[in-house]
């Protein structure tokens, strides 16, 4: 088995301008050195850095990809959105949309991103490699058709996904995404579609609000082919893999996709600054193992995991360690010194109990079990 890993440092080179967090630096808001943008490329290069060292990268198939082709992006966004994204980011970058600041440069870097997704599920479907990793930046799941949202300024994965099927004709896919926040621009792409399955695990009424509902389920053609599992806050460990069991595995063998997809933020891990949900590395260990193990049932293996959100910048690189390890079936000597501090705060076991029950009950009203 072999498994890729679609990386470029220029994709590391996106910036948003000075911010100190989510606000942009001027009138009361203080310039801070400390407090710069949370969607920084210090996370994802932490990752690669500790792969390097590890040994991690040297199991891989490391390739780059060629940018994203505005064909590709006119399958997914309007004309005027791009056209202003481009325009915006050749006189030195300004707004997306909501949320979604960007600098100089960043439309071709966008491009690039979207790029190393396309290829990885080009190459998956072609037998390249049985299952590939894209360190893609700047992340997707938030964009929509006409504007940016959310730290996103293309919807990476559709662009993939529609480019895919302009080479190979009908393709099922299904897309889960485990981000904590709402994959709403997955989502709106394939809202009145039944050849994707989009299904978001996400901490409720977190980003963005009021979206991601259970009971959006779809439109027309796409009626029952859009899945949200809302959770507490403060879950965790169990209650991801809980939702794994009673919601994602039957939905999936239900729907028999010709390929998984994995929107795969860190968010959810129980240091992230934009978030409240208590998951940790072994979490994202587990899910990797079952989503593989659902690929390799439903669809030869055929899986791509696509780096979304992430902010903890000292956690998210022994979270991502876990997903590519699990991947590649190579486990390195590190140790993430973080897994105790997280599993001694997992809430109790009547907070798990009471969401299992809310999840079980929703599978029922799915049909799922």
């Amino acid at each position: 088995m072999t498994t890729g890993f679609y990386f470029d440092e220029l994709c590391l080179w996106h910036q948003q301008g000075a911010h100190a967090m989510i606000l942009p630096v001027g009138g009361w808001v203080q310039p801070s050195a400390a407090a710069g943008h949370p969607e920084s490329p210090d996370t994802k290069r932490r990752l690669k850095a500790l792969m390097d060292v590890s040994g991690l990268t040297a199991k891989l198939d490391v390739r780059s990809a060629t940018p994203a082709t505005r064909a590709d992006m006119d399958r997914v966004h309007s004309a005027d959105y791009l056209d202003r994204l481009k325009a915006t980011s050749d006189a030195g970058g300004g707004m997306a949309g909501p949320e979604a600041p960007f600098g100089a440069g960043s439309y071709e870097i966008a491009a690039l991103s979207a790029g190393l997704v396309k290829q990885a599920v080009l190459d998956v479907l072609a037998g390249v490699h049985d299952r590939a990793y894209a360190l893609s930046r700047p992340p997707g799941h938030h964009c929509m058709p006409d504007h940016g949202m959310g730290f996103c300024l293309l919807a990476n994965i559709p662009l993939a996904l529609e480019a895919a099927r302009a080479q190979h004709g009908a393709l099922r896919v299904a897309v889960v995404d485990w981000d904590v926040h709402h994959g709403n621009g997955t989502e709106a792409a394939y809202i009145s579609r039944d050849d994707t399955l989009t299904v978001s695990i996400h901490q409720y009424h977190c980003y963005p609000a009021f979206s991601g509902k259970a009971d959006t389920r779809g439109t027309g053609a796409g009626e029952g082919y859009n899945l949200n599992i809302e959770l507490m806050a403060g879950m965790g460990h169990q209650t991801y893999l809980d939702s794994f069991d009673l919601i994602v595995e039957p939905a999936l063998r239900a729907y028999q996709p010709d390929l998984i997809v994995i929107a795969c933020g860190y968010d959810a891990n129980g240091f992230d600054p934009m978030a409240r949900m208590q998951a940790h590395s072994d979490t994202f260990r587990e899910m990797t193992r079952r989503a593989m193990a659902l690929a390799d049932d439903l669809c030869g293996g055929k899986l791509v995991v696509v780096h979304e959100g992430g902010y903890a910048e000292a956690i998210v690189p022994f979270c991502g360690l876990a997903v590519i390890e699990q991947l590649s079936g190579h486990r390195t000597e590190v140790q993430d010194p973080t897994l105790p501090m997280i599993e001694a705060t997992q809430p109790d076991a009547d907070a798990i109990a009471y969401q299992r029950d809310r999840l079980a009950a929703q599978a029922r009203t799915l049909g799922l079990g």
